[in-house]
């Protein structure tokens, strides 16, 4: 199975885009974007607010409480040549993202930077006033390999935690193709109005239409909504640049799903009550957690951290199916067993047309990009269906991409 997946041609999955279906900026209500339904093979639409009505009573909803962080540092040389530091994920004295915020005085992450022919070595400094205190952030040049630099940064005062100081400096870290500086607006309007864990380097987009109304809606049809948290690195959103995806790399992505959860999602299954999830990073969250549950069945754990790889799930890790139920009951005894409320680890999950979905019977998403993985993770749900979806949606001027409109794909189901 792996040999022919890994020989999928990325450029099946292309199709034009035009600049001008690019959402540049966010609609002024959340909630009024378009809703594009694809259920037993029938398109319509509609809008966000009315998506209580396309979902069954007594349901379950789990979106991605992620948080964007300002990752975006810009520091100016004395020269006067700007360079810019994206902050992609911490290396000391952690790497644990949520413990790598608290830090205070120093910490060192890995980076990408923009000019950097500009800077060679030494060191850059921002100094500013927060109140009436002088605050000052130095970035220092340690090392870089194929793919990244590694910056150590000090700050002072240094009882300020690297969050604040983040918070402070930093800029909302918009995709390239939000061809604008980052406004006011979006400090708000790039944040889903459920954010909560500080870790992403860019939106999980679906969550973006939820207001409180929405969730109001969905709670009077008693929909219940739960999350789990994946922070989004730079890599989920990176376009396949081989011709076939088993040349592309996946980057892995820290996840935190409370037990609480798994045992929810189980009573929901044992009721064969609907499941619907929110996104492609919750999507690949809790397909993430199936598998791990697999990998346990397989070799008892000495541990209970998650490390699922981007093939794990079609290298035969099982010689029979293992059911949804199992796999997740084998991961709730697991934490249980080492005295965990919660699973902890790390995801670098590949889906593609020819996987077999464990979790959901609908996802929230937006439109994605051509030939990126987040459209694979599509088709593999709805099938070929996501080629007639796409047309629909270009040939009615459907609004693409993160400050996009939105679409409800129920389950492609094989005949």
């Amino acid at each position: 199975m792996l040999e022919n997946l890994r020989k999928i041609s990325i450029e099946d999955f292309n199709y034009p885009l035009p600049v001008e279906q690019i959402a540049q900026y966010p609609l002024e209500a959340r909630d009024n974007s378009r809703l594009l339904v694809l259920k037993e093979n029938n398109i319509s639409e509609d809008t966000f607010l009315t998506l209580a009505s396309h979902l069954p009573a007594e349901s379950l909803l789990i979106f991605n409480e992620t948080r964007v962080v300002h990752a975006r540092l810009l520091f100016r040389k004395p020269s006067g040549s700007q360079i810019e530091i994206f902050c992609l994920e911490p290396v000391k004295p952690t790497n644990d993202i949520q413990l790598a915020f608290q830090q205070q005085q120093s910490c060192t992450w890995k980076c990408l930077v923009g000019n950097a022919r500009r800077w060679k070595s030494g060191s850059l400094d921002i100094v500013s006033e927060m109140g009436c205190s002088p605050v000052q952030l130095t970035a220092t040049l340690n090392e870089r390999d194929e793919t990244a630099f590694y910056i150590h940064f000090e700050w002072t005062p240094s009882h300020l935690t690297f969050a604040q100081i983040l918070e402070y400096f930093g800029k909302i870290p918009l995709p390239p193709y939000i061809s604008r500086d980052a406004s006011e607006n979006d400090n708000t309007r790039y944040q889903t109005v459920f954010a909560r864990n500080n870790g992403s380097v860019a939106a999980p987009t679906a969550g973006l239409h939820f207001t409180p109304e929405v969730l109001s809606s969905l709670a009077k049809k008693n929909i219940k909504t739960d999350s789990v948290t994946l922070h989004v690195g730079a890599g989920t959103f990176k376009p396949v640049s081989s011709e076939t995806i088993g040349d592309h790399h996946m980057h892995f992505e820290q996840v935190i799903v409370p037990a609480r959860i798994l045992k929810e999602i189980l009573s929901y299954k044992d009721k064969d009550k609907h499941i619907t999830l929110v996104g492609t990073t919750t999507v690949r969250t809790l397909e993430s957690v199936y598998w791990q549950g697999v990998k346990w069945l397989q070799k008892k754990p000495e541990s209970a951290i998650m490390h699922i790889e981007q093939w794990d799930p079609y290298l035969n890790l099982s010689e029979k199916p293992v059911s949804t139920e199992d796999a997740l009951q084998c991961v709730i005894d697991t934490l249980e067993r080492f005295g965990l409320t919660e699973l902890k680890g790390e995801t670098s999950l590949m889906i593609a047309p020819g996987y077999t979905y464990h979790i959901p019977d609908a996802i929230i998403t937006n439109f994605h990009q051509p030939k990126s993985t987040l459209l694979l993770l599509v088709a593999a749900f709805i099938g070929e269906k996501w080629k007639d979806a796409y047309h629909y949606a270009l040939l009615n001027n459907f609004r693409f991409l993160s400050y996009g409109d939105s679409c409800l794909f129920f389950k492609h189901k094989l005949k």
